[in-house]
C-alpha cells in the first residue's frame, strides 16, 4: 500500500491544527492526552464514530469514578470540543446535563466589619512599640480559618 496517499493519522491532524492556530506546546500535549484517554475509554473507537453520548459518559467517568477536580474535567471537555469542532469538523451535539466535578468551597478573604472592629479594639489596648504594622494584622487568620 502506498503510504503517500494515506490520510494523516488523527493525532497528527490534532497537532497540525493546534500549531496552525498557535496553541502552546503545553496545551497541545494536554489536549492530546485527553483525546487519547477518551479514545481508550471507549475501547479504541475512532471519535468520528462517536458523539455527545460518549463524551457525556467520559466526563461523568472523570467526575464520579476518577474524582477529578472541576478544572480538570473542564480541560477534558475543552479538548474534546476542540477535537470535534476544529479537527473532525463535525457537530458534537448537545451533551446535556452531566455529573460535574465538585468545585472546592473557598472561604472569603476579607474580614467582616465586626472582625475589623475587634482587631482595632485590641490594638488600642497594646503598647505602640509591640504592635506589628496594621496590614500584617489584617492578613492574619486564626487557625480555625486556615
Amino acid at each position: 500500500m502506498d503510504t503517500h496517499n494515506r490520510p494523516p493519522k488523527l493525532m497528527d491532524r490534532v497537532k497540525a491544527t493546534m500549531r496552525v492556530k498557535h496553541y502552546s506546546l503545553r496545551t497541545e500535549k494536554t489536549y492530546c492526552y485527553w483525546i487519547r484517554y477518551f479514545i481508550r475509554f471507549h475501547g479504541v473507537r475512532h471519535p468520528a464514530g462517536m458523539g455527545a453520548p460518549e463524551v457525556k459518559a467520559f466526563l461523568e467517568h472523570l467526575a464520579v469514578e476518577r474524582h477529578v477536580a472541576a478544572a480538570t474535567q473542564n480541560q477534558a471537555l475543552n479538548a474534546l470540543v476542540f477535537l470535534y469542532r476544529q479537527v473532525l469538523e463535525q457537530p458534537l451535539g448537545d451533551i446535556g446535563e452531566f455529573s460535574r466535578a465538585k468545585r472546592p468551597r473557598r472561604l472569603p478573604v476579607v474580614l467582616s466589619h465586626d472582625e475589623v472592629m475587634r482587631v482595632l479594639d485590641q490594638r488600642k489596648e497594646e503598647s505602640p512599640d509591640t504592635l506589628p504594622p496594621l496590614p500584617c494584622v489584617l492578613r492574619w487568620r486564626p487557625p480555625s480559618m486556615r
